[in-house]
């Protein structure tokens, strides 16, 4: 299907579905559920799909839920959304604010909801007017704020048969209209470390007969980050970042345990799996040197989101496509984590950032009860990934040409 084709249909589709898809996000909106919770956004979802003549499967624990459109025949391209909120209480003056105390979309997860819904009925308009060459699998996955839905997912055979799978996540700091990409890591690995130590405590007047485990445990709290920038190839930007310090009830006595809670993140994978042994190693270093006993709890989150170049390049053709000339945007590396790295570890994809910033307007911050999007970016959203679905099945297709393979055998 040619470009301009292919958007007179997206008008023409958007054009009666798009304030239907604005309220449907408002009302998810209204509806926040958290990880694993997602039973009611599960059902509205199936609802919908099975309303478009699609066969929705929603996975075992009963929230998210898989859904393929198009025939089995050619490549399986998979579009991922998550469906989870935030234990977070909604601060917005808005007419569509949580209604539930305690959770809201301070994530944008209904905005991903809403556009891959979206582009998931435009798809079945296209499967039934036999334009898909192949398929399309639709992931509404639950519980990537846990983490934990990625993996949910591709227990019960999510990515199976899948050859590439793409997602995107709003941007507050991008334009609506426009569309953020980057090959390589875009998001970093993000894993929780618990330190405890112990010793022999004591007064204070007489340091010299204990541990003196306050000072210890300033030792490892600042000569644990130092060591890993010597001890890791800077550009893995790998960090060990202190959120918790506890030890001690009384200024003049020396206590026996303390804790400190952290968060390690990097953005290499090689440094990323090495990172638990390294840490151990130095913190048993530090802990022989002066006399205390320490013990390491390393709990893995998720891996660095690490997009395929030729990933990037489709979506980048497609958001071109989709958008306008100009639509796409070099964007940064963020140390933040996202679930969708668990994909890519096994097939090739790549992740965006959809530009939900009004121009000249508010720049809202993700994470925080006052966020909110323009929402004529949900509309961009349904452009851009149902016409990065078509991009990659039709490449996936496409015959090279004669001096392509002669280059290819070179």
């Amino acid at each position: 299907m040619q470009g301009r084709e292919l958007r007179g249909e997206l008008d023409a589709f958007l054009a009666e579905t798009e304030q239907d898809l604005v309220a449907f996000r408002r009302d998810l909106h209204m509806h926040p559920e958290l990880a694993f919770a997602e039973y009611r956004t599960t059902q509205r979802l199936a609802e919908r799909l099975v309303a478009a003549g699609l066969t929705p499967s929603v996975l075992p624990r009963g929230t998210g839920l898989i859904c393929d459109v198009g025939s089995g025949d050619g490549p399986t391209i998979a579009l991922r959304a998550d469906i989870d909120a935030l234990p977070l209480q909604d601060e917005k003056d808005a007419p569509y604010r949580s209604t539930v105390p305690g959770a809201c979309h301070a994530c944008g997860h209904d905005v991903h909801t809403t556009i891959l819904l979206g582009a998931s009925l435009f798809l079945a308009q296209q499967a039934a007017a036999g334009l898909l060459p192949g398929r399309v699998r639709l992931i509404f996955q639950p519980a990537e704020e846990l983490p934990g839905g990625a993996l949910e997912v591709m227990a019960h055979g999510g990515i199976s048969g899948v050859d590439r799978i793409f997602g995107l996540h709003c941007d507050p700091r991008v334009d609506v209209g426009q569309l953020g990409l980057k090959s390589g890591s875009i998001t970093s690995a993000c894993d929780k470390v618990v330190i405890r130590v112990s010793g022999p405590g004591g007064h204070t007047a007489r340091p010299h007969l204990t541990a003196d485990l306050v000072f210890a445990l300033a030792k490892v709290l600042t000569e644990l980050p130092a060591a890993l920038s010597r001890r890791v190839d800077p550009r893995s930007s790998l960090s060990l970042v202190w959120g918790r310090v506890e030890a001690g009830t009384a200024a003049n006595a020396i206590p026996d345990d303390g804790v400190a809670e952290g968060t390690v993140r990097c953005l290499d994978e090689d440094a990323w799996h090495a990172a638990p042994d390294l840490i151990k190693a130095l913190l048993e270093s530090v802990a022989g040197a002066y006399g205390i006993e320490a013990t390491m709890e390393y709990t893995r989150g998720v891996p660095p989101v690490v997009n395929d170049e030729a990933c990037v390049q489709m979506l980048g053709e497609a958001a071109e496509r989709a958008l306008g000339a100009g639509a796409v945007v070099s964007t940064h590396q963020s140390l933040g984590g996202e679930d969708f790295a668990w994909y890519l570890e096994s097939i090739p994809g790549a992740f965006a950032r959809l530009g939900t910033r009004s121009p000249g307007g508010t720049t809202y911050d993700i994470h925080q009860g006052t966020f909110d999007i323009d929402e004529r970016a949900i509309a961009m959203g349904v452009r851009v990934m149902a016409t990065t679905a078509l991009t990659a099945l039709f490449e996936s297709t496409r015959v090279p040409a004669a001096d392509e393979i002669t280059s290819a055998l070179a």
